[in-house]
């Protein structure tokens, strides 16, 4: 059992992520690929795949743990649901990151020397690392993304809805019994071993995750006490949602919302539904600072976003307008 001991001040801070990013949820899709038996929900997904991943997905499959915990990549590679900001994150993460992630990993004797070399900050190494992320992303998660993002927000709505209707209490007693039990003040998860956590006043990050069943992780960064750690959430949780994602996405034209603003201003309001500053805009789209102002403005001016100030930087958020339309698209 994991049980996490709540204060009235991780209440507080409890919150709903949007995802755990391109770059987590492609290695857990590898992890779901290789397993033995797979839930019903997956196996069209697995049949499509299996077999195409090749010989440039290998320097990602020989980093599968042979036992215990695996490669955290959320907090190598961020949680960004661009592959490319990912991949950037990974090949910048300080080598001491990377060594620190890698320690606990157990791989398979013939793997040592190149999951060592990677540890040990070897440019070579991380960089075909990246490609057989980007490998692995392109043939198992890119064609089923724009209908996973999907169910991932539906997941999202639901617990913000949750969240309005009975408080933070209440959304953590709904995430999914009986494998979740809220018993003030801690919630507790079935879990192969004793693990007690305390919070500490950090506070608690839900993240609806595509690629998990019946399963729950509890993500932290043991280099930053102070970071909240992040607890994945199924987001597929029967049969019949899953059927409904293994259809790859169709073309650009289908998206009748980048049909009315234009493909960029669509994706702009889509990373607004999360609050994001300028600058993680302009990085999310992949444009210059005074690129993503303009659709900003755009945007507000529409009255599909409303900007405030925080600190030094500003924070643009989605308004209900601009919610309602992104619910209309999906």
């Amino acid at each position: 059992m994991l049980r996490i001991h709540f204060t009235a001040e991780d209440l507080a801070r409890t919150r709903v992520a949007s995802t755990i990013g391109a770059a987590a949820e492609t290695y857990y899709g590898l992890e779901m690929l290789c397993r033995r038996s797979l839930p019903l929900p997956f196996q069209r997904w697995r049949a499509t795949v299996a077999g195409r991943l090749g010989e440039a997905a290998g320097p990602l499959t020989t980093l599968l743990p042979a036992r215990g915990p695996g490669l955290d990549l959320l907090a190598l590679a961020g949680d960004s649901p661009d592959i490319d900001h990912a991949v950037d994150a990974l090949l910048r993460a300080p080598r001491a990151r990377v060594r620190r992630e890698l320690e606990p990993v157990v791989v398979g004797s013939a793997h040592m020397p190149w999951a060592r070399a990677v540890a040990e900050g070897d440019a070579g190494a991380r960089r075909l690392l990246a490609a057989g992320l980007v490998a692995c992303h392109r043939v198992a998660v890119a064609p089923y993304w724009a209908a996973a993002r999907q169910q991932l927000d539906a997941v999202r709505a639901q617990h913000a809805r949750t969240f309005l209707e009975g408080g933070v209490e209440a959304l953590l007693a709904a995430l999914s019994p009986p494998l979740v039990r809220w018993c003030a003040p801690v919630l507790e998860i079935r879990h192969p071993r004793p693990v007690e956590v305390h919070l500490g006043g950090r506070g608690l990050i839900l993240v609806p995750t595509l690629f998990s069943w019946r399963a729950f992780s509890l993500l932290y960064d043991p280099g930053d006490d102070a970071a909240a750690p992040r607890l994945t959430v199924p987001a597929v949780t029967d049969p019949v949602t899953g059927a409904a994602l293994w259809h790859p996405a169709g073309p650009p034209t289908a998206d009748p919302l980048g049909a009315l603003l234009g493909r960029t201003r669509a994706a702009a309001l889509r990373v607004a539904a999360d609050g994001c500053s300028t600058t993680e805009l302009a990085a999310r789209l992949g444009v210059s600072q005074a690129a993503a102002s303009q659709h900003t403005k755009a945007l507000r001016d529409a009255r599909l976003i409303t900007t405030s100030r925080r600190g030094g930087s500003v924070l643009h958020l989605a308004t209900a307008l601009g919610r309602e339309l992104l619910a209309g698209n999906r």
